[in-house]
């Protein structure tokens, strides 16, 4: 901590206007030079993806070209406290930063990781796994290999179990196709009823798919009234009406259902990690 201490007071002085800009939290891989061939980038995505699913914890990693003129460490830090990755007061949000043209990289830890993840396990991590991999010149071995250990570390990390994070353009689009369900079947089997009830029971199954069992019953219950209403109102037609309903419904599959990536949790860093060169 006295070392990352040390070398941002050393670094030069610089105006906002001079510094690099951080790139969009966009996933968990974000790749702004092209280091990673697509389908590399697309696996490692996926990976962590999965393990923030199952064990809660954000780990990211960001390429760029160079932090220039600020150290590695101040650059770190502003990404860090931008992304905020991990959960909010559990602090579990790891980024593992690489700037091509200066060789250089960091593992910037949360604070409620810096107990396992130390400073010394960040360093060796750093050493012994992924630098030889770099001076090699197979970047994403270094990298898959690097978050690998980084995992198996934070794995051992007693913490909380995850929650589901619900993106709320999913609970609209899951509530467009229930009543669009509900109001073709309503239609299409003279029952208003049934439509009604299908568009209660679609609701339900999306909102306990996403949410939890209280928000698969409101969003089925809100399902059920807004497709009671259409069904009910004269305004629907043989035509237009159903054709707006499509239409609609069709871009809310398109992308209601895709467990997109919802950013950063709010975690807090305090400068714990690694840098290192290759």
């Amino acid at each position: 901590m006295l070392m990352l201490v040390g070398l941002i007071l050393r670094a030069p002085l610089c105006t906002a206007e001079e510094l690099n800009a951080i790139p969009e939290f966009t996933g968990h891989v974000v790749d702004t030079i092209g280091l990673l061939k697509s389908d590399q980038r697309q696996t490692l995505e996926q990976t962590l993806a999965q393990y923030q699913s199952t064990k809660g914890s954000q780990i990211a990693v960001l390429i760029v070209d160079s932090t220039a003129p600020e150290a590695i460490e101040a650059y770190a830090m502003r990404v860090a406290e931008m992304w905020k990755i991990g959960r909010k007061g559990t602090d579990d949000g790891v980024l593992l930063l690489i700037a091509r043209k200066d060789r250089s990289m960091r593992i910037e830890v949360g604070y409620g990781l810096e107990g396992s993840l130390s400073d010394i396990v960040s360093k060796r991590i750093i050493e012994d796994i992924i630098v030889p991999h770099f001076k090699a010149g197979d970047f994403n071995r270094g990298i898959v290999d690097g978050v690998a250990a980084i995992l198996r570390v934070v794995d051992g990390e007693k913490l909380p179990p995850p929650t589901a994070q619900t993106n709320p353009n999913s609970a609209i689009n899951a509530i467009l196709i229930s009543i669009f369900f509900g109001v073709l079947l309503g239609n299409r089997s003279s029952s208003k009823r049934l439509g009604i009830f299908g568009a209660g029971a679609i609701g339900f199954l999306a909102g306990l798919l996403m949410i939890s069992f209280w928000g698969g019953v409101a969003l089925g219950i809100f399902a059920a009234f807004a497709a009671s209403l259409l069904l009910l109102s004269n305004d629907i037609g043989s035509g237009g009406g159903r054709g707006g309903l499509i239409h609609g419904g069709s871009r809310g599959w398109g992308g209601g259902f895709s467990g997109g990536f919802s950013g950063g949790g709010g975690g807090g860093f305090g400068g714990g990690g690694a840098s290192g060169r290759w």
